[in-house]
């Protein structure tokens, strides 16, 4: 009894296309030319203990003594530890986006060069970022939109996470500045506008920063509620953070945000006499750490809209993703991995908690057929 694993033409694996164009040189429209030349694919199959590996791999021939052998496929097909390898990355999940993880480990056993290893990352990274950038919002129906950043090396990446109507996430964009600087905020939230966003609509979103002046002024901004936290933490002794912390978790919770704000208001009392930038950083947007209150969101929706942890968590599959990399040499090179890496992280997103309740968000937001059609499904 043998197990038989079939990858499609699509998944072929990238090694033998890139061991083949180290004999025959990279693949060209028109006619062929030089003494080795490509002749399509053709069914193959890697022979492990226990199962077989059906892959599609390219044919080489000599224009005039025949076929020629692709040096991957049959280090593959001799060498058995190293078919293990392969499979045990397949079975574990890894994507053929993800194989420049893979491949510069056992490149030079199968007889691919790490420069073409290389090479083909880069191009593979430049094309990703390109599908990322050109990707269109016209036809969906985002709701909420999650902005923060994360640092590669010295460079900084802003990220934007959307949520639809059905509680779907997507990967609106990134862009190069932190999330401090209104300026790359403005420039993320300008690309989102050019590629069919619409800045005539209300959004629920976790960031004041740009947003005005590109979608206006009559937007609904919900502060991080955690990042709020920690800003204040980062302003007391130890001694004092866990009753504050406690304190102003309470006050988050309340129901009324006329209520919670007052609250807030006498913890800050509370802090500064002892701890005056304590209590400025409390005051600092406190009107917008209750805006879910404000608008009588559905309390089973504030997990997700009080806090980034919805683009926070994600940020972890990228960091997996570009964990290996050891030094980041300018910002471009920042983006491309960034691009890659939150492509793959997105195929594992799943819809948020609550999203039976986003009728009613879409229609606090002014969205009647969206609050309409969801009410009904």
């Amino acid at each position: 009894y043998t197990t038989v694993h079939t990858l499609s033409l699509h998944d072929a694996l990238p090694i033998l296309a890139l061991s083949a164009e180290q004999v025959a040189g990279p693949r060209t429209p028109g006619k062929a030319s030089g003494e080795i030349r490509h002749y399509g694919s053709q069914p193959g199959c890697v022979q492990l203990a226990d199962r077989k590996l059906r892959v599609k791999r390219p044919r080489l021939r000599h224009k005039n003594d025949g076929e020629v052998a692709v040096p991957a496929y049959e280090a593959l097909r001799k060498n058995q530890a190293l078919s293990q390898y392969m499979l045990g990355a397949l079975m574990r999940g890894i994507s053929t986006r993800e194989y420049h993880e893979v491949l510069p480990k056992m490149a030079e056993t199968v007889g691919v060069s790490r420069s073409t290893v290389s090479r083909q990352a880069i191009e593979a990274s430049v094309e990703q970022l390109k599908q990322l950038q050109e990707r269109r919002w016209d036809q969906m129906e985002i709701l909420v939109i999650y902005i923060d950043g994360q640092r590669f090396g010295e460079h900084h990446i802003l990220s934007a996470v959307g949520v639809d109507v059905e509680g779907h996430k997507h990967v609106l964009g990134i862009a190069c500045g932190a999330t401090e600087n209104a300026a790359a905020v403005k420039q993320l939230l300008t690309g989102l506008r050019d590629r069919g966003l619409p800045t005539d609509r209300k959004y629920a979103k976790a960031l004041r920063a740009g947003i005005e002046e590109v979608f206006g002024r009559e937007q609904e901004v919900q502060r991080c509620r955690n990042h709020k936290i920690e800003n204040v933490m980062g302003e007391l002794p130890k001694e004092q953070q866990e009753q504050t912390r406690r304190l102003m978790r309470a006050a988050f919770k309340l129901s009324s945000a006329e209520e919670g704000e007052k609250r807030l208001e006498q913890i800050a009392r509370q802090l500064e006499y002892d701890y005056a930038s304590a209590a400025r950083s409390l005051r600092e947007g406190m009107k917008e750490m209750f805006t879910l209150q404000r608008l009588k969101i559905p309390v089973s929706l504030h997990k997700c809209l009080a806090t980034t942890n919805l683009i926070e968590s994600p940020h972890s599959g990228v960091r997996k993703r570009t964990r290996n990399v050891c030094r980041w040499r300018d910002a471009d090179m920042a983006e491309r991995w960034a691009a890659s890496a939150w492509l793959l992280t997105e195929k594992h997103f799943r819809r948020i908690d609550g999203h039976q309740e986003l009728w009613s968000l879409a229609a606090l937001l002014g969205r009647e057929s969206c609050a309409k059609k969801e009410k009904v499904a």
